[in-house]
C-alpha cells in the first residue's frame, strides 16, 4: 500500500505547488501560469501595411517586428521596423506591465516623437495610448496565433496612421 501512496500524494502537491506559485507571481486571469503577457508576443514578425499621411496621400510598407519579453514577460522591448518608397519608420518602446495596466516609454526616429506610453495589455491584446511633446498617438497589438494586427494612429506629426499585418517568421 505504500507505493500507491506515494505516487497519489505526490501529483496533488505538485498542483497545490503549482497554484501557490501562480497566486504569488500575481498571474493575470486567463494566462498561462505565471507567464506574463507579453510572452506570447516574443520573437521576430513580418509583414506589409499602409501608411496614410495628413493630406490623404498613402504608401505601401514592407515591415519587421522584433519583441524581447524580460522578467518572466512582465516587460517588454519592442522594435518595430518599415520601409515604403519614400519613407520608413523606426519604433521603438519599453514597456512594463503590473496588473493588466501598461506603463512605459515610446519613440519614433524618423518623425521626431517622443511619448510615454499608458494602457492595457491582455494574452492577445496590446491598447497604448502615447503622449508627448504636441505629439499624440493610439496603438493597437492584436495577436491570433501566428499572425498580428498592428494600427498607430496619430497626431501631430504628419502622418496619420499606420496600419501592419505581420506573421511570425
Amino acid at each position: 500500500g505504500g507505493f500507491s501512496m506515494t505516487t497519489f500524494r505526490r501529483p496533488g502537491a505538485k498542483i497545490a505547488l503549482g497554484a501557490m506559485l501562480a497566486c504569488m507571481a500575481g498571474a493575470l486571469p486567463g494566462s498561462a501560469g505565471a507567464e506574463g503577457p507579453f510572452t506570447s508576443l516574443s520573437g521576430n514578425w513580418s509583414g506589409s501595411g499602409q501608411m496614410r499621411f495628413d493630406g490623404g496621400n498613402a504608401e505601401a510598407l514592407k515591415c519587421r517586428a522584433f519583441y524581447t519579453p524580460k522578467d518572466a514577460g512582465s516587460s517588454l522591448g519592442l522594435a518595430i521596423r518599415c520601409a515604403s518608397p519614400s519613407n520608413k519608420i523606426e519604433l521603438r518602446a519599453t514597456l512594463t506591465s503590473a496588473g493588466g495596466r501598461v506603463s512605459g516609454s515610446w519613440e519614433e526616429r524618423t518623425f521626431n516623437a517622443t511619448g510615454e506610453v499608458s494602457g492595457q495589455v491582455t494574452n492577445t491584446r496590446l491598447n497604448l495610448s502615447i503622449k508627448g511633446g504636441g505629439f499624440n498617438a493610439s496603438m493597437m497589438v492584436g495577436t491570433t496565433g501566428s499572425s498580428q494586427s498592428v494600427l498607430i494612429q496619430t497626431e501631430g506629426t504628419g502622418l496619420r496612421s499606420v496600419n501592419i499585418n505581420l506573421s511570425r517568421s
